[in-house]
Order: structure tokens, then C-alpha cells, then sequence
């Protein structure tokens, strides 16, 4: 009778086998040339993009998170976006060469890349992995999410098969099917991986910086939207409600309370109402955050991703079907009010403000209490209100006039494509930029000489050529007569 192995051994094998076969697969796409490489690439996000919509649909069943129409526009994003994004970037061989500097530039794999994704994005943020992992020439293993693995499976299975009938080397693409905290681990810091790409929450990312290898980690946001006196009412309230709705709001740039400065608040708020946003009263604010968290501060799962109508049953509140999203006024930020935090759901928090500068200091109440080094969202027309939120926020996206949840992933700004937002420094993460394959990519440099050395540092009669030098006539006769005399003294 076969030996039955608990799921965490299994899932420790699985990562081991996984981890091996990308690094021996590796080896092989080392060799691959640049045209190999994109044809590859091309193939496999041709391939995602085929099945957005199926994958997208297989998400949201397997989650139940979020809408399948919105799922398929990230996967569409994270296929063929993303890899009209990075198409043109050389990853092989020589990718730059300066004659100026003398140096050469050649494009270097960092390794097998071992990458987490979140249950709220799965199909997206695995298609969006893989393919800046393989233009850079890396190896990648997904883990997903214990509740979404079979999602993220197919994703994974969908793109290797593609890249291998495309010439891409087996084992190259791998996925996790049997997932859990030890077996990702194992993934995480086995000697064969290179890379950590974590996209996630908190403890994910946490784990992930842990472990003694470069990881790339992505956590929470806690985006405000100000809205100052000068902008333009109806399109504020209508990109705000759909942004927020989108997905039922479980993308991490996806703004979390609206701070409206006072003259034009009740415009907006009554432009929100007519477009499906719903104003709950305190108790039934009260109600949807002992919902939406549970008693020590963490999000209550259930409630992620979720609609107006199902978060309402479930806090045993009335709200109209036509309800698109919630706003809560709130009047402070902190532990004390729950909904002053990232809500991963249609929930939205609403501040009355005086003035820009107010409305400054309650965005980055907001930013310290949970998001710090993530996004922004502002609607405004004066330029010199816009620029100030943009020198004195500590966030490394700033929207504007936007969507928080599509501009920050590139759909409807020239940021870069992406579904892996970093934080930088001031968020605990090694970038602030959307990860794309230029951060899965190691320089080489060759470096000619463009300098003659100092006389000093010379010994015996043998002085190194410069390639190239802007020395004057005056300036070589001096260093030759310093060289010249130098080894008078010493005799040679």
C-alpha cells in the first residue's frame, strides 16, 4: 500500500520539484536568444489573453470574490498590456553600449523566481509574474493563494503550455497545486531560488522579506481620494463610483475614503448618490465594521470583494438593490475607526475638509495609519494644488483625475503595466515603481578604460591605453613627463 504524505510534506515536495525543474530549465533558456525569448513571450500572452475571459470567470467561483467582466479586463491587462509594455526591452545580450563611457550593458537573468499571489487577483497577478519573469530569461514558480489555486493553475497551465510549443524550455513555468504556509516557505527559501515577488498581504510580505533572499514585496494600500474646490464635480463622482465598484474593490489601489473639501462636498456627495453611491448612517456604519473586521483590527474575509446588497445582509441592514457602493462619513483615522482602513470591499469612507490643506493633512492621517508608500488618488484643476500633494505625499503613485483602480495598473495612465505595486522604501519594500521585468533583470558591465591612470599609481614602464580621452596636447606632455620622471627615481 502506498505511503500517504500529509499535505504540508506534499506540498514541500511539490515545491522542491518545482524549484529544480525551473532551475534546470533555466540552464537551458540561458542560451535562448532575444527573438527566441519574445517569441515565447508573444505566445504565452497571446495564450492568456485567449482564455481572460475564462479565467477570469474561474476566479471569481473559485474566490468569490469580485466580478468576472472586471477580472477579465486584468487579465487582458496582465497579458497583452503588459507585454506591449516590455516587447521592446532588450533582456539578452548586449542591451546598451555607451562609447562616451566605455561601458557595455549586457542582460543577465537574476534566477528562479519564486512568486506569491493574492487571492483578490490571482489569474492577473500570475499572468503579469510570468511573463516579466521569462523576458528577463528567469525561471518562475507560482504559489497562489490556498483559495485560489486552481485558478491560478490553469493560468499557469494555459502560459506554459503556449511558451513550450513555442520552443521554451519544460519546467521553465511552474505552479503550486498543493499549497500550504510550509510549502510556500520551502518555495521561499530553497538554495535555488533567486528571487522573492510577493503580492499580498502584510504577513505575506513580512514572510517574504524573512527569508535571506531579495524579494520584491507588495502590501496593503490605503489610497484617499481628495477632491478640491477645483475640480470638474460630475466626472470626480463618476470615476470614484466606478473605481470603487470595480472588481467590488479588492485591488489594493482602490481608494478607501473620499476626503471632499467643503464647498463643493454636497455637490459631490449628491452627484455620488444619483450614480449609485449609498450614505449609511452611523449605525449602520457601526454595523458594516463589525462585519468588515474582526475584533483585533483584521480583515473578516468574507466580507472581501463583496457587493452593497451581500455586505448589507450580512450586517443585517436595509440599503437599496440599486446600491453600487457604501460611503461611511467618518470623522477620524486610527485603530478607533475601523473604517478609516484598507477595505477590501465596496465599502467607501468619506471626510468633510476646509481647505487643500487640510485635506493634505487628513490624506496622510490615512497613508501613516495604513499605506504608507502606495497610492493617491486627486481630482482637482489647479496645478499648484496638484503639485503640492504630489512633493509632500509619502506615496510613490499619485492619480490624477483618474481611477485609482485602473490608472494605478497602467490601464488608464502611462504608468507602467502592472499588477505588483511597490511601496518603496517608506512602505517596507526595496521599490517604489509598478514591477515590470527590468527588476527581474541583473546588468552586466564591461568597462573600458577612458582615463590613463595616475603616474602613482604605475609601476615598471608599461602604462595602460585608454580607449578614448579628452585630454589636451598640455595635459598628456604633463602626465608623460610625471610617468618619465617617476622612473628615473626608481632606476628602470
Amino acid at each position: 500500500m502506498a505511503q500517504e504524505f500529509d499535505k504540508d510534506l506534499r506540498s514541500i515536495q511539490e515545491a522542491r520539484r518545482l524549484i529544480e525543474s525551473a532551475f534546470a530549465a533555466q540552464d537551458t533558456f540561458l542560451d535562448f536568444s532575444q527573438q527566441q525569448v519574445d517569441r515565447i513571450c508573444q505566445a504565452m500572452a497571446d495564450a492568456a489573453y485567449q482564455a481572460a475571459e475564462r479565467l477570469g470567470r474561474m476566479a471569481t467561483e473559485e474566490t468569490s470574490f469580485g466580478v468576472p467582466r472586471h477580472k477579465t479586463l486584468k487579465n487582458q491587462l496582465a497579458s497583452r498590456g503588459v507585454w506591449e509594455s516590455i516587447k521592446a526591452i532588450k533582456t539578452v545580450g548586449v542591451i546598451r553600449e555607451d562609447k562616451s563611457t566605455g561601458v557595455v550593458e549586457i542582460g543577465w537573468p537574476m534566477g528562479v523566481v519564486a512568486a506569491l499571489s493574492p487571492s483578490t487577483n490571482p489569474t492577473s497577478t500570475l499572468i503579469h509574474n510570468t511573463l516579466i519573469a521569462v523576458k528577463a530569461r528567469n525561471g518562475i514558480v507560482n504559489a497562489p493563494h490556498p483559495s485560489s489555486w486552481r485558478c491560478c493553475l490553469e493560468a499557469a497551465r494555459v502560459m506554459a503550455d503556449a511558451g513550450e510549443a513555442a520552443g521554451m524550455p519544460a519546467g521553465l513555468v511552474g505552479c503550486m497545486s498543493s499549497v500550504s504556509l510550509p510549502g510556500t516557505q520551502e518555495l521561499m527559501r530553497h538554495e535555488k531560488t533567486a528571487v522573492i515577488l510577493a503580492t499580498g498581504g502584510s504577513d505575506m510580505v513580512r514572510a517574504a522579506h524573512s527569508m535571506g533572499k531579495p524579494a520584491y514585496g507588495v502590501g496593503p494600500g490605503n489610497v484617499p481620494c481628495y477632491v478640491d474646490r477645483s475640480a470638474d464635480i460630475k466626472t470626480a463622482a463618476s470615476l470614484i463610483v466606478s473605481s470603487k465598484s470595480f472588481d467590488n474593490s479588492v485591488i489594493c489601489a482602490t481608494e478607501q475614503a473620499v476626503v471632499a473639501d467643503k464647498p463643493i462636498a454636497a455637490a459631490l456627495r449628491a452627484e455620488m448618490e444619483r450614480l449609485g453611491a449609498y450614505f449609511v448612517n452611523p449605525t449602520q456604519a457601526g454595523a458594516l465594521s463589525r462585519v468588515l473586521f474582526f475584533a483585533n483590527g483584521a480583515i473578516n474575509p468574507k466580507s472581501v470583494g463583496q457587493t452593497p446588497q451581500t455586505l448589507a445582509r450580512m450586517a443585517d441592514i436595509r440599503i437599496p438593490e440599486g446600491a453600487r457602493i457604501l460611503v461611511a462619513p467618518l470623522s477620524r483615522v486610527g485603530k478607533d475607526e475601523p473604517l478609516s482602513g484598507e477595505k477590501l470591499t465596496t465599502v467607501l469612507g468619506w471626510y468633510d475638509v476646509d481647505g487643500w490643506q487640510a485635506g493634505c493633512e487628513r490624506c496622510i492621517e490615512m497613508i501613516r495609519f495604513g499605506g504608507r508608500g502606495h497610492s493617491l488618488v486627486i481630482h482637482a484643476a489647479d496645478e499648484g494644488v496638484i503639485m503640492e500633494f504630489g512633493l509632500k505625499k509619502p506615496v510613490f503613485r499619485l492619480l490624477v483625475n483618474t481611477m485609482g483602480t485602473l490608472g494605478s495598473v497602467g490601464m488608464t495612465t502611462g504608468l507602467m503595466p502592472a499588477l505588483t505595486l511597490g511601496s518603496g522604501g517608506i512602505g517596507g519594500a526595496i521599490s517604489g515603481d509598478n514591477i515590470t521585468t527590468t527588476h527581474l533583470l541583473n546588468i552586466k558591465r564591461l568597462a573600458y578604460p577612458i582615463k590613463s591612470p595616475p603616474a602613482q599609481a604605475m609601476v615598471g614602464a608599461v602604462a595602460v591605453q585608454p580607449a578614448a580621452t579628452d585630454l589636451d596636447p598640455a595635459e598628456l606632455k604633463a602626465i608623460v613627463r610625471a610617468v618619465i620622471e617617476e622612473l628615473v627615481r626608481h632606476g628602470e
